[in-house]
């Protein structure tokens, strides 16, 4: 599976969800979030706790760039998430912990978080899903776009994901 994200620091959240909701084509869907990262060779591996019978092991692959950037990854949904995060637990050992409160709306083929991450702030993600056949040039068009219309400026882009800010910002302290 392929998409074409963003992540990006938001000051004003009430004045980005108002647009967003413009823009939105389904209803919003409120999702609270533990994520696990695990540590990997390469990429990143996470566990996303849900509810104790609910969760999805994510790995995923991606350059760590401000700009819209190609993700690769698989999804194994479970319905044993405490298990599973025993077992990575053991086997791999755990990174970091990301807890999130996500808002989740859907713009035509582009997933639009909302999340408000513990112990970092506000943020907007942008993940254009990219069909098959469908070129990385195409969703990276689709996210521009989207980040135009959106307010959304180059100057409020972040690398990597919310375990690399998160263990940045715990560095610095």
């Amino acid at each position: 599976m392929r998409n074409v994200e963003i992540k990006a620091r938001v000051d004003d959240l009430a004045t980005l969800r108002a647009r967003v909701e413009r823009l939105a084509d389904r209803p919003v869907e409120r999702i609270r979030q533990e994520d696990v990262f695990f540590f990997t060779a390469r990429g990143r591996l996470k566990l996303r706790l849900l509810a104790p019978d609910s969760g999805q092991l994510v790995y995923y692959e991606r350059e760590d760039s401000a700009g819209p950037r190609p993700s690769y990854y698989l999804v194994y949904p479970t319905a044993q998430p405490l298990l599973l995060r025993a077992l990575l637990s053991a086997a791999l050992g755990v990174r970091g912990v990301v807890r999130k409160e996500r808002l989740l709306f859907w713009a035509g083929d582009t997933r639009i978080h909302l999340d408000r991450v513990e112990g970092l702030g506000d943020f907007v993600e942008l993940e254009v899903v990219l069909e098959e056949g469908q070129s990385v040039a195409e969703g990276k068009a689709r996210a521009d776009e989207l980040m135009a219309a959106l307010g959304i400026r180059a100057d409020q882009l972040e690398e990597g994901a919310y375990i690399d800010l998160l263990e940045r910002s715990q560095g610095a302290g």
